[in-house]
């Protein structure tokens, strides 16, 4: 789908991207780089049906005879619907030669994150006004091992029913009232068929693989 924006606003967000604590191997810094703002140029070139259609004419309809134009661009994915559920998948191995390598590093997340400087300015379901999008962790998938074998365990957490969430998914309304803590609950780690309670600190400190959020505001 191709929209006409307000070069202005097009790549604007809901909340401010320079206020952002970016410390290097922090989501927060993974989804920055994830969604900066690209420039488009020389081979990176955007085809331009508009620059091709003024270059060739309308009367010009010969697939063959057509001189395509390519222009200089900005790019930037960014999210226009706020999902109920946000899922972030941590790119977990590097090329090293011809060969993949797991990446151990770990990546810092928080309990309850704000998703509005990754937004759009005009974010679909994000009610008019606010300038937070706040999503509460309740699950976790580690990996132990290398690239070649290893085991997935996961890290839960059992909580009360979240009423906006159900709002959020079963009305298609959006959250209105401000909740900044995290949804209350007992973390434990699966693994296998062994459960066990765990801390939220020993969570927090895992390697993740796999985040699990569910909306809150």
């Amino acid at each position: 789908e191709v929209s006409t924006e307000d070069p202005e606003t097009a790549f604007c967000t809901l909340a401010n991207r320079e206020d952002l604590n970016l410390e290097e191997g922090s989501i927060y810094h993974c989804l920055y780089q994830f969604t900066r703002n690209e420039k488009l140029t020389e081979t990176n070139k955007l085809l331009c049906d508009v620059c091709t259609q003024r270059h060739n004419g309308p009367k010009n309809n010969i697939k063959s005879e057509k001189k395509y134009v390519y222009t200089n661009a900005k790019k930037q994915m960014l999210i226009s619907l706020a999902p109920p559920i946000l899922t972030l998948h941590l790119k977990r191995f590097q090329q090293a030669g011809f060969n993949l390598r797991k990446v151990n590093r770990h990546i810092k997340f928080p309990e309850v994150i704000d998703l509005a400087p990754f937004c759009t300015a005009k974010c679909k379901n994000v009610a008019e006004g606010n300038t937070k999008v706040l999503y509460s962790l309740y699950g976790v998938v580690e990996h132990s091992g290398t690239m070649r074998s290893g085991h997935y365990t996961a890290y839960a957490k059992m909580r009360s029913m979240n009423n906006h969430l159900s709002d959020l998914v079963l009305r298609g309304q959006s959250p209105q009232a401000l909740e900044s803590e995290p949804v209350k609950g007992q973390w434990f780690h699966i693994s296998d068929t062994r459960v066990q309670a765990v801390s939220t600190s020993k969570v927090l400190s895992s390697q993740a693989y796999l985040l699990f959020y569910e909306r809150l505001l």
